[in-house]
């Protein structure tokens, strides 16, 4: 083992998701209109979203306490439900297509550091969710995983690599463990 992380060398300068106002204003209206348990209409929600930037399909659902970090980094096809708390860490774009459902809990991390260099460097590498996939209750997509379509990542698994259209995948790191049929 060699090597020391030296964080006082940390620099992620270059990393520039919006200007300060929009991520600031934002902060203020996610916090009382998404990242809330207050009753507030879909409707506000979706119309909240499409006025910070995202770009949203025909009847999306999101329930309660759901976590955006910078919705102008978001696409959202038609007919997705997000469940409670879940959390979309999108340092970078995040793509989920139509018919997509996302359990409680679940998180889409597009950022991660770099802990083979002293500096802990930023990384980031963004998310696609294809058609009919579905990212089951507490589970996590880690940056640059694409989940094929209507591929299931289990309850509490964690998804580091590409999902396989139609694969059911369990575990951390999760493994597919059979193939998904819809009848």
């Amino acid at each position: 083992m060699t090597g020391r992380t030296d964080l006082s060398r940390y620099d992620n300068s270059w990393f520039n998701p919006g200007p300060r106002w929009k991520i600031l204003l934002w902060f203020l209206v996610n916090s009382v209109t998404l990242n809330t348990y207050l009753p507030l209409p879909v409707s506000l929600k979706r119309f909240v979203l499409k006025a910070f930037g995202a770009k949203l399909g025909t009847g999306v659902m999101i329930k309660p306490a759901v976590n955006v970090k910078y919705p102008w980094l978001l696409t959202i096809g038609s007919h997705v439900w997000i469940g409670e708390e879940v959390w979309i860490d999108n340092l970078c774009p995040v793509t989920i297509e139509d018919n997509v459902c996302l359990s409680q809990g679940a998180m889409l991390l597009t950022g991660n550091h770099n802990y083979r260099v002293p500096t802990f460097d930023l990384i980031v590498r963004p998310i696609v969710l294809r058609a009919g996939s579905w990212i089951g209750a507490r589970a996590v997509v880690c940056p640059g995983v694409d989940v094929g379509a209507h591929a299931v990542l289990a309850v509490g698994s964690v998804a580091t690599r590409t999902l396989d259209p139609y694969g059911i995948y369990q575990g951390n790191p999760a493994v597919r463990v059979r193939e998904r049929t819809i009848d």
